[in-house]
């Protein structure tokens, strides 16, 4: 399968842990919520949705932090996820973590690559 880049936002619309970008992104033949945020200076892509139960994280559009602006949060549980990889660290997402998705940042602009 090809992969292909798609155009999610400017690079300038993601601040260093603020406010995320909410997209769709194409798995498995359907079209799924997704995010992308800025931690550590990289732009971190992610399926919206909480590795406890699939809801969706944020608990207003765009807002997935949580009060530190450290931590990933689900605004239904409270889970805890790490911004640079998903992964599980506190709270009801018991191990599970978020499902990562890649994301490439060129020329001003923030990619998600998508499968065709």
């Amino acid at each position: 399968m090809a992969e292909r880049e798609r155009l999610i936002c400017e690079s300038a619309a993601l601040a260093e842990g603020g406010r995320g970008i909410r997209f769709e992104v194409e798995r498995h033949g359907q079209s799924q919520p997704a995010f992308v945020v800025r931690f550590d200076g990289q732009p971190r892509a992610f399926l919206n949705q909480c590795g406890h139960i699939p809801v969706e994280l944020d608990w207003q559009a765009g807002e997935f932090f949580d009060d530190s602006r450290l931590y990933l949060i689900c605004a239904t549980h409270g889970a805890l996820y790490h911004p640079a990889s998903g992964e599980c660290v506190g709270g009801r997402c018991a191990g599970r973590g978020l499902i990562t998705l890649p994301v490439v940042e060129r020329d001003g602009h923030v990619y998600v690559m998508e499968t065709q």
